[in-house]
């Protein structure tokens, strides 16, 4: 009769042949995937290279600063323009078109002013007041040419010249613009509350011919210039709003690192205490997790019940009716937003009691191995901290990623074109170069043109391919992401398997497993790992054109092409994680055995497979344990930044800052909690992953005989040894 502790022969792959020898992770190994190695390095130095040639033809103040007729920045400092930010249109009749909010160019003299006008004026009637009062000639040479001193100089002079407007029309800075400050009231489009102004011509002109003057150039057709003023003034309101969310930041900053920090002091307390009283602390969360939903969800429906009693209160009003409000207490006097908040909740409570119910032994199971893994991690405290290092990498890729998209989006020289007069040109919107532009024969065929700036581009092959480069960079940046993020796993990984293989614990641990399994990992396995990274970022890179082609086909009827898009980005969702997972996994045996990226996916498949009802189970249920431990922190601290920033914590009320939107503060502490407890939690993960994988392979390996010792811990082996009892052997 065999023993219970035995294994039967490998249920998937070829039976595997063990070293009798092994002791823990291989520390004498090899190079593996070399040539991946070699063409990872390769990509690096092209990614720096492409970098360089970046800097050298980008220029980010393109991107900032807007740019008049002349080609020089608005509000760049150490220049002429330094204190005038801001871009302004001499004839705005001309700027009225949907050409300038989409190229942020207007067939028309542009010049930087520090300020947008506030008034109607046209240039005549500031020559007929200027006899009485200087003054209206100083405000109105705000919006000439710089140097240009003539207020009697007639008008057909100036415009033939180009050097003041010949009206001005109150505006507000859009994207450091000046546009017209279009106002819909009672459904007529007004500009300062005016429906008529003069165009300094002789003419009264209605403020519908700003919205229809887009007819009159041949640039683009007539637009519907009362949806385009909307959608302003929406932009604008959306601007106050962040400049209040910028002030709650800067008012309340402090208050926000105080309670991050607060989360990393309990989220490293939370672990210590795993490591002495796992199985309470754990139940304890878990009760208490189903005893505040619970309570939740009879605190919503009481909500609920009251507002639906009132007989024509704000119960029978839904969110869709009042839309998006800053405030969020607004929706709290809606029932609709009670009844979802209840049934989100049961939907919850549901889904953690029948887990719990049917898999009971599991979460047994799973406790024991988090109390394992607590012990790890109070072995090797320095895996905590290891995070960090993670997260510098992480953060110097993103801002690699990030300077080089900016250098590559503003790479191109000055693009210069003819601009006619009114009258037709047959060279209007040729390139010209305003350095002989005035020698050239199109002054004297269209008298008045001028050469100005258009854009930002060029012929070269550099910029024909500035679109495939950003490809390019975007790919590499995925690569590296999920390099930084595999070299982590594959740290770590190598340091709890030095733990878990160590048969007396915590004498047969090695001096810095942290630091020895980092150094594995880069000099033997840069090539697997950059293998592995690799894959999962073409298939990412896959699923990011999948997202730009359904945001292309959103506005489509072809009901079939959105249909297979969407088939296609499920497709590609389920796979990108079903690598991340063997992904994982093969990092591990590679932390451990030192072979190469296929060989280790390989032998860790086939051990998953083996043991399939654990990993489809026990190993999601550590992670929802882990979960609620996320949940349960980052909720906590988010309570207690509630009652702190809502003034109800009487002791501190005088300290809490003056906030325009509570929630501001609020949310980021909330969200920034959970991703330090994720951060934390994420060490603990790989450290039950990684004894996972290692304690099937201790019951392969060993059968409890004093040749074959189990180096699992002995209450470990007492759970897992009933479960296999139970179970597997129950006929032998």
């Amino acid at each position: 009769m065999a023993r219970k502790t035995d294994i039967p022969p490998s249920y998937y792959g070829e039976p595997r042949k063990f070293d009798p020898g092994f002791r823990g992770p291989i520390h004498n190994r090899g190079c593996t995937d070399v040539v991946c190695c070699v063409v990872f390095v390769i990509f690096i130095l092209g990614y720096i290279a492409l970098g360089t040639v970046a800097w050298i033809h980008g220029d980010p103040r393109k991107v900032v600063y807007p740019t008049d007729s002349h080609g020089q920045f608005c509000g760049q400092q150490g220049t002429p323009n330094a204190n005038k930010a801001i871009l302004f249109y001499f004839n705005i009749l001309q700027c009225a078109n949907p050409a300038v909010l989409i190229n942020l160019q207007c067939p028309t003299t542009q010049l930087c002013v520090s300020k947008c006008p506030d008034r109607f004026a046209t240039y005549l009637d500031m020559q007929y007041n200027y006899r009485y009062n200087k003054s209206y000639w100083e405000y109105y040479r705000q919006f000439c040419k710089p140097g240009f001193d003539n207020p009697r100089k007639s008008v057909a002079q100036v415009l033939r010249d180009e050097d003041c407007p010949s009206m001005i029309v109150p505006s507000r800075p859009f994207l450091q613009r000046c546009f017209p400050d279009f106002i819909t009231r009672n459904g007529t489009l007004t500009v300062a509350n005016k429906t008529v102004f003069k165009d300094g011509l002789g003419k009264t002109r209605s403020v519908i011919d700003l919205r229809d003057a887009a007819k009159d150039s041949n640039l683009e057709p007539r637009v519907n210039w009362t949806a385009i003023a909307g959608g302003i003034t929406s932009l604008l309101d959306a601007k106050e709003v962040g400049m209040k969310i910028f002030e709650d930041y800067a008012n309340s900053w402090y208050w926000i690192l105080i309670g991050l920090v607060i989360t990393m002091v309990v989220s490293l307390a939370f672990i210590l205490l795993l490591r002495f009283t796992a199985g309470v602390l754990l139940w304890l969360i878990i009760f208490g997790v189903i005893a505040v939903v619970g309570y939740g969800i009879w605190h919503c429906y009481w909500e609920f019940s009251t507002l639906r009693g009132k007989p024509h209160g704000d119960g029978d009003v839904t969110i869709s009716d009042i839309g998006f409000q800053t405030d969020f207490r607004v929706y709290l006097q809606l029932s609709q937003t009670w009844l979802i908040f209840m049934i989100c909740l049961s939907v919850i409570e549901a889904v953690i009691i029948i887990i719990l119910i049917f898999l009971r032994r599991r979460v047994r199971i799973a406790i024991a191995l988090l109390k394992e893994g607590s012990r790890a991690i109070g072995y090797i405290m320095s895996t905590l901290f290891y995070p960090i290092i993670t997260f510098v990498l992480l953060a110097i890729c993103i801002a690699y990623w990030a300077v080089t998209a900016v250098f590559l989006a503003s790479s191109g020289d000055a693009v210069y074109k003819v601009m006619s007069t009114p009258d037709k040109c047959v060279y209007a919107n040729l390139t010209c170069d305003p350095e002989t532009f005035s020698q050239t024969n199109v002054t004297k065929v269209c008298p008045g043109s001028q050469c100005t700036f258009a854009f930002y581009g060029g012929e070269s092959l550099y910029h024909r391919y500035i679109f495939v480069l950003q490809l390019c960079n975007l790919l590499v940046f995925l690569w590296l992401v999920n390099f930084t993020i595999a070299l982590g796993q594959c740290t770590l990984a190598g340091a709890f398997a030095s733990y878990y293989w160590a048969l007396r614990k915590p004498q047969d641990i090695p001096s810095c497993p942290l630091f020895s399994s980092f150094s594995r990992a880069v000099r033997y396995h840069t090539g697997s790992l950059a293998f592995g990274s690799l894959i999962l970022a073409v298939v990412q890179m896959f699923r990011i054109v999948l997202e730009y082609l359904d945001h292309k086909l959103k506005g489509a009827h072809n009901a079939f092409a959105r249909f297979l898009i969407c088939c296609l980005k499920c497709c590609f969702w389920c796979l990108e994680h079903f690598i991340k997972f063997m992904n994982r996994n093969a990092y591990i045996m590679i932390a451990i055995y030192g072979k190469n990226f296929c060989t280790s996916a390989k032998d860790a498949f086939f051990l998953l497979m083996r043991n399939v009802v654990r990993v489809a189970v026990l190993d999601k249920v550590t992670d929802f344990l882990l979960f609620l431990g996320k949940v349960l922190i980052s909720g906590s601290v988010g309570v207690l930044a509630f009652f702190f920033f809502t003034r109800k914590i009487p002791v501190i009320q005088e300290e809490v800052p003056s906030l325009n939107y509570y929630w501001v503060p609020l949310l980021t502490v909330i969200f920034g909690s959970y991703l330090i407890a994720h951060g934390f939690f994420n060490v603990y993960a790989m450290c039950v992953d990684t004894l996972f994988l290692c304690f099937c392979e201790d019951l392969e390996r060993n059968d409890g005989s004093p040749l074959k010792p189990f180096y699992m811990s002995p209450q470990l082996h007492r759970i897992l040894r009933r479960e296999q009892g139970s179970k597997l052997y129950a006929a032998s």
